[in-house]
């Protein structure tokens, strides 16, 4: 192997030649850098970049974040999933302006003391906005890692932060720590890749263990998932004239504060007989005659896959929609109105193509 000197410095040019131009890169407001990782634990590069020029441009600051409406933060997070993430992020914004005068910490350990900022975000943020020269650990660098010096530690397990992180923080460039941390992400995710690694072009070839030993497809170790578990929900969509019934998802719930239809969840797929006879739906029974065939999709999320039903029915305009509202807990919103409440991606989808 060679010195940590000479990786920095391979690694580095090997950045300047192959980086991508991302907007978080001309920053050095702890806030926006802050917002990228965020929204950048949530998905991917090409996926997640219009979600942070949005934010940016909504909520340029964070006291412009701390101070918005929940629903238009959900709202503009709709799609990433783990909307929780969405909430927190906003209390922390609101913990910065309150108790930090609208300044983030400027160091690592600091930074830590922020609900919702781990390790990973501290050290980015840390490093890219402060130059402390503190190493990030993200799944691209356990693997560049694991794969240069053939580390077999599981990284699904806590116990390999321990383990990876005195060999990261041996590695970092002291002289330019936000580079390097960014290089070696970028290394990870466009060159050491999870599948086909380009190591016949590697800078790092001549000494690499998953190379010299063919071990590329091995490393790094990761322990399997949970099993997928499916689930069956069956959403009655109630068409009121022009208008839709929708609920607010109650808290403690994955869609917490986002908004679908009336839902009630089987074991399996239901026939529009089986479903009549749902105890969540006798309260509408005299509304659910006449259904016919539903529209139906699938949606992932994680160690869940959700099967979903959309049974439409009309509401007689015979119907008092205020009372109807205060026996199911459904308001009827216009389209207008639904287009701006926050919405899981799977209920966006369907009013798009079914509805309006």
């Amino acid at each position: 192997m060679t010195d940590s000197n000479t990786f920095a410095s391979q690694l580095l040019g090997w950045y300047t030649r192959h980086k991508r131009d991302l907007p978080w890169r001309h920053t050095r407001d702890p806030y926006l850098i802050w917002l990228s990782e965020v929204i950048l634990q949530q998905t991917r590069v090409k996926q997640g970049l219009p979600y942070y020029q949005a934010f940016a441009e909504r909520f340029p600051t964070v006291a412009d974040l701390a101070r918005a409406d929940e629903q238009e933060v959900l709202r503009l997070w709709q799609g990433l999933g783990y909307y929780s993430r969405a909430r927190n992020m906003q209390h922390t914004a609101r913990v910065v302006v309150d108790q930090y005068g609208s300044r983030f910490p400027d160091n690592y350990a600091g930074l830590l003391r922020l609900k919702g900022v781990g390790p990973y975000t501290a050290a980015a943020i840390a490093s890219f906005a402060y130059q402390e020269p503190v190493a990030v650990l993200d799944g691209n660098v356990y693997r560049v890692l694991s794969r240069l010096f053939g580390m077999e530690t599981d990284i699904a397990r806590p116990e390999a932060r321990k383990v990876f992180a005195p060999v990261a923080n041996e590695l970092i460039s002291r002289e330019a720590p936000d580079l390097y941390n960014q290089a070696i992400m970028e290394f990870g995710a466009l060159h050491c890749t999870p599948v086909s690694p380009q190591c016949m072009f590697c800078p790092f070839n001549s000494w690499c263990k998953a190379f010299l030993t063919s071990q590329q497809a091995s490393l790094p170790v990761k322990s399997k998932k949970a099993p997928v578990r499916n689930r069956y929900f069956h959403y009655v969509v109630f068409r009121y004239g022009d208008r839709a019934g929708m609920k607010r998802r109650p808290e403690k719930d994955i869609w917490t504060g986002l908004y679908d239809f009336y839902l009630t969840e089987a074991s399996e797929p239901l026939s529009a007989e089986d479903l009549l006879q749902q105890e969540a739906l006798r309260p509408f029974a005299g509304y659910l005659t006449g259904l016919g065939s539903p529209v139906t999709a699938t949606h992932l999320l994680t160690h869940q896959k959700v099967f979903a039903a959309f049974w439409q029915v009309e509401v007689s305009n015979t119907v008092n929609p205020e009372i109807f509202a205060a026996a199911s807990g459904i308001e009827f919103y216009e389209h207008t109105q639904i287009h701006h409440l926050p919405k899981p991606v799977m209920i966006d989808n369907y009013l798009k193509t079914h509805l309006f």
